[in-house]
């Protein structure tokens, strides 16, 4: 019986070493794509409400210094490094990932669209009071605040708030959620198409 119990625990052991190898691969080998902490509709909502001036004045900061005929999508995965750092300037554009902060390819790509290392240092301090990550756009502006899973979870704000034509097709469930007034909550630009909001397979399921 002592053997039995014991093998059973060995069994128990390497079947565990297994498993706890495995997740850490994964954490590894995707940057905690698929071990990282989940997000739902309801922390993207609760973020909203609780830093919304916040989230507004991001917007506003970062819309306030955007050059005409530009467009930027930058998300920073910390002080020193831009996860992405997309240009577009005459109608050219250049997409750019995992650039120090601190290299001559992000002082040229400043350079191309007007910008000082203390704008790019401002933006991303209003970023961190929102607790987001990421901004792109112009009308709308996409704030990217966490991501989760195989995508971004973002907040949509327009200028001026959706009419009834624009709220059907800013409320499909899967991509894009009305929330009210201008805003709009948005899951998805992960690497593997498209993505929905979890509730939406779920009320998919249920049906």
């Amino acid at each position: 019986m002592n053997r039995l119990l014991k093998l059973l625990f060995i069994l128990l052991g390497i079947a565990l070493f297994i498993i706890g190898g495995f997740y850490l691969f994964l954490h590894i080998a995707f940057d905690g794509l698929f071990t990282g902490v989940s997000y739902d509709k309801r922390d993207l909502i609760e973020n909203y409400e609780k830093r919304k001036e916040e989230i507004i004045d991001v917007r506003n900061y970062f819309t306030s210094i955007l050059p005409e005929g530009t467009d930027v999508m930058l998300e920073f995965n910390n002080n020193n490094e831009l996860g992405i750092f997309h240009v577009t300037v005459d109608s050219i554009h250049q997409s750019n990932w995992n650039l120090e902060i601190n290299s001559l390819k992000v002082d040229s790509l400043l350079n191309e669209i007007n910008w000082t290392k203390e704008k790019l240092k401002i933006l991303k301090e209003k970023l961190d009071k929102a607790n987001c990550i990421s901004i792109a756009g112009r009308d709308p502006v996409v704030i990217g605040w966490q991501r989760s899973g195989m995508g971004l979870f973002s907040y949509v704000l327009f200028n001026q708030n959706l009419n009834e034509d624009m709220i059907k097709d800013y409320n499909d469930g899967c991509s894009y959620i009305f929330y009210k007034d201008n805003i709009v909550l948005k899951y998805g630009g992960g690497a593997i198409g498209i993505q929905c909001f979890p509730d939406f397979y779920k009320v998919k399921s249920e049906k």
